[in-house]
């Protein structure tokens, strides 16, 4: 039971960091000082206005911490549906720090590589609870 409460924390406050992120993406403050995150993804930079970038991340991002939000109420409520919704989010959170990734090896933090390391582990989690 506790480890359920500590689990449910756990999401919710990984979703308050998307936010942070999200607000960093719209320039709204500075995670780190001169981060220019997402300015330079290597995909959607090519395609869209740094402008645009920002406001898709920044949309995206809030989208995964309401996936977050919600599987931590899930949890705390005891709702089978809290599993497939932290599944999708942490699914989706990965694909946004790949698509708005810059492509190199720097400063992988800044640009949420220990999200994604926090969200591989959260699916390990889910599904060794979802298996038992």
């Amino acid at each position: 039971m506790l480890i359920l409460i500590i689990l449910g924390i756990f999401l919710i406050l990984h979703g308050l960091v998307h936010l942070l992120y999200a607000g960093q993406s719209r320039r709204l403050f500075e995670l780190r000082p001169n981060m220019t995150w997402p300015d330079s993804a290597w995909l959607l930079s090519k395609i869209f206005h740094k402008e645009t970038t920002r406001i898709l991340t920044s949309i995206s991002l809030a989208l995964a911490a309401l996936g977050f939000f919600a599987g931590g109420l899930g949890l705390f409520l005891r709702q089978g549906w809290w599993q497939p919704v932290t599944v999708g989010a942490a699914v989706f959170s990965i694909l946004i720090f790949i698509l708005f990734w810059d492509g190199r090896f720097q400063a992988l933090d800044d640009q949420g590589g220990i999200g994604v390391l926090i969200d591989l582990g959260i699916l390990a989690v889910v599904f060794l609870k979802w298996l038992s």
